[in-house]
């Protein structure tokens, strides 16, 4: 992942120069550096000799049907929502495309529950289910007027609609198990584990719902605009469209544990198991989850979903997806 050797004859140089100077490079790796204005300590190029590498700013692009914005990865292979009407299915490792398939009107979010994929469309208000392994189409069912990005919490998906109401599908056939009232124009949902949390476009405050039976346990302030959110084990993030910042939330709760600049159009959020990827318009940003600090900016216009699939970074763009 955004791995590179620098040229062959610069190593070969830096290894000679290593050979002459023994010490340098072990003194280099153990020595205090000052960081650089972003935090992140400068690269220092004695450590190639020591197989250090560094990360790049590079990013393959697979294309996918026109605006992809939702994407979601199903253990094997990257799922996209494209806004044209179809899904599109792409093995991860290569992002060879295995398949188009036609969902509704325009859709939009995308998410996995261990064996299906869940479309929203967001044109026609209605959520479609196909089946991972092959893209058959399972089911569709009537939802909101303006459906979402969407979680499975194990038994269920949470669907938002964009009218303050939060739907909550049986995922075993789609059943709807109720309508939960959120906050103004609910866009995205999370799950933490044991709770489902949406952000509220329209009033810049992220809403908390028991997943067992919708009860509200909290509406809590964050920048304008939210849109995107994650959950990193412990806390929530939210990318704040209409700001440039990411809010960070204390998910037991709803503390604010702080607020950082990322500057841009922040959109989609996802976590990888030790950082934070804030997809947006010019940049995908890495935050690090400890402190919010920036550990990499990566230009990539007009970045919305974004997901992990255990080695790589997905984000969607504008008629490709990019792996990072």
């Amino acid at each position: 992942m955004k791995r590179v050797v620098i040229g062959i004859c610069l190593a070969l140089a830096i290894v000679a120069t290593a050979n002459l100077f023994p010490g340098r490079a072990q003194e280099a790796d153990t020595r205090q550096q000052q960081p650089t204005s972003n935090g992140v300590p400068p690269a220092n190029p004695l450590k190639v000799a020591l197989l250090k590498w560094y990360k790049a700013n590079t990013t393959t692009r697979f294309k996918t049907g026109q605006q992809p914005y939702g994407v979601a990865f199903d253990g094997a292979n990257i799922w996209t929502a494209n806004f044209e009407g179809t899904v599109t299915k792409l093995r991860a490792n290569d992002g060879e495309v295995l398949g188009t398939f036609k969902a509704g009107v325009e859709p939009y979010g995308v998410t996995f529950d261990g064996a299906n994929i869940w479309v929203s469309n967001a044109g026609d208000g209605t959520v479609q289910e196909f089946r991972a392994s092959d893209g058959k189409a399972l089911g569709r069912f009537t939802v909101g007027p303006n459906p979402g990005w969407m979680a499975f919490d194990g038994a269920n998906v949470w669907v938002t609609n964009g009218k303050n109401i939060l739907t909550k599908l049986r995922a075993s056939d789609g059943k709807n198990l109720g309508n939960f009232t959120v906050g103004n124009g609910d866009i995205a949902v999370a799950f933490d584990g044991a709770n489902v949390w949406t952000t509220n476009t329209g009033d810049g405050t992220v809403s908390k719902l028991r997943a067992s039976d919708g009860k509200a346990l909290g509406t809590f302030t964050v920048g304008n605009s939210p849109t995107g959110i994650a959950f990193d084990g412990a806390n929530m993030w939210i990318a704040n469209r209409g700001d440039g910042t990411v809010s960070k939330l204390r998910a037991s709760d709803g503390k604010s544990l702080g607020t950082f600049m990322v500057g841009g159009l922040p959109y989609g959020v996802a976590f990888d198991g030790a950082n934070v990827w804030v997809s947006g318009d010019p940049n995908t940003v890495e935050l690090r989850v400890s402190d919010g600090g920036i550990v990499g900016r990566y230009l990539d216009r007009s970045g919305t979903g974004v997901a992990f699939d255990g080695a790589n970074i997905w984000v969607a763009g504008a008629v490709a997806v990019n792996k990072m």
